[in-house]
């Protein structure tokens, strides 16, 4: 190993995608995780036809292939939760969640110990800015159940650093002058701002404390514009808010289960089945919870979920996208425009937008001294929110940085200031 080299990693942990960066010189940070790429979707398929366990793209290639198994998906969601000290039936055992997370981050370092040719047992994780939202005790919790399941993975020593601030040190790499940025970090599980002063020469400092004027955070991100999108202009086809014959409307938990990646399999206990055959004797719409049965007995919840996340990142660049949902029923094709995306996700792009709103007010920074917003994470995609921010800050100019890797080289830069 070249001497320049960093010790340790900086491990960005995703909702969606997890990637790991290791600073040497002339050479990009973040490693191969899988076929050649950087990033290793954050999912782990538990193949009960060949009793075996994969991750990343293949966990999702073997799910859609048809296997029987139970697919695992947005497992960063577990942390803050109440779901983080329970367990899941996996080949007919009981498995605690701490252990599912520590198995894909045992994964995570196998694979960047493979690819970097040496053994990493300190790390520099990245952390949201707020774990939970308004609840300090929760959030401190949930860092703590991070480490140990680090540890658990085989990391000896792990620090924390707040994503925004890792995408901010990755950003300032490329400055030739200084600039007041706004870090815009928004994940599958959350929307994290920092409010930073970057420049080439702070760049060396040890100390940027000065330079940081500010973090917030809301429990915003992909995986809840997933679930809106879902529930407004999907689920309806499957019976939400449909009606049974009394009048009243169809119960809801189903289709909120299956409309979350973290709770979709609890749309196939038995208790659930149980539920959804006392719904359909007494309900009057029949042709949407035939086809709802259908999904559930085919255990085909994660399939719809991918469609609905995809129709997510067409809808950021067209107008209108066509999901195909031949299993649902011969021949079923949906189409939903961007206007509608833009409507089920009202609530949330103005949650997103009082966090930023929030963070300059308590800065004391007016609106028109901010040089740049640097939007990162995979769901700063989505046009209606990416517009949303920029209107907090008209005069700022808007840079697209690497959407998911921006964290993990940044991480990578700070973890070398840490550890050597």
């Amino acid at each position: 190993m070249d001497k320049t080299s960093a010790c340790a990693c900086g491990v960005d942990f995703g909702t969606s995608n997890s990637t790991v960066g290791w600073l040497r010189p002339g050479v990009p940070a973040l490693l191969e995780l899988e076929d050649g790429k950087p990033t290793l979707p954050s999912a782990v398929f538990f193949n009960a036809d060949e009793e075996t366990t994969c991750y990343g793209r293949a966990a999702l290639a073997e799910y859609l292939e048809g296997y029987e198994g139970r697919l695992m998906r947005s497992l960063k969601s577990l942390l803050g939760s109440s779901l983080m000290d329970g367990q899941t039936e996996v080949h007919g055992r009981a498995l605690p969640f701490r252990d599912l997370l520590a198995s894909f981050i045992g994964e995570l370092k196998a694979r960047a110990e493979a690819a970097a040719g040496r053994s990493f047992t300190q790390a520099v994780f990245g952390r949201p800015v707020h774990f939970v939202d308004d609840d300090e005790r929760a959030d401190r919790k949930a860092q703590d159940t991070l480490e140990a399941i680090a540890r658990q993975a085989g990391f000896r020593d792990v620090s924390f650093q707040f994503e925004p601030i890792g995408a901010a040190l990755h950003y300032e790499t490329g400055l030739e002058r200084e600039e007041l940025v706004l870090i815009a970090d928004i994940g599958g599980g959350t929307a994290d701002f920092s409010l930073v002063r970057l420049s080439p020469g702070r760049a060396g400092r040890d100390d940027r404390r000065e330079d940081l004027l500010g973090n917030a955070g809301v429990h915003v991100g992909g995986t809840d514009f997933d679930r809106a999108l879902s529930l407004e202009c999907v689920m309806p086809l499957l019976g939400y808010r449909g009606r049974m014959k009394n009048g009243a409307e169809v119960p809801s938990s189903l289709f909120f289960q299956l409309a979350t990646w973290h709770t979709i399999n609890f749309a196939y206990t038995r208790q659930a089945w149980a539920d959804l055959q006392h719904i359909y004797r007494d309900a009057s719409a029949r042709t949407e919870l035939d086809r709802l049965s259908r999904l559930v007995s085919r255990r085909e919840g994660h399939w719809l979920a991918l469609q609905v996340e995809q129709a997510k990142i067409e809808l950021s660049q067209a107008s209108a996208t066509a999901l195909q949902l031949d299993r649902l029923e011969a021949g079923l094709v949906h189409e939903i425009g961007r206007e509608a995306f833009a409507r089920a996700t009202t609530a949330l792009v103005e949650r997103v937008a009082a966090a930023v709103a929030g963070l300059l007010n308590d800065a004391g920074v007016a609106r028109d001294r901010v040089d740049t917003i640097y939007f990162t994470g995979g769901a700063s995609g989505v046009a209606q929110l990416r517009a949303r921010i920029a209107a907090e800050l008209p005069a700022a100019r808007s840079v697209e940085g690497d959407l998911y890797g921006s964290i993990g080289s940044g991480l990578a830069v700070e973890a070398a200031r840490r550890y050597g």
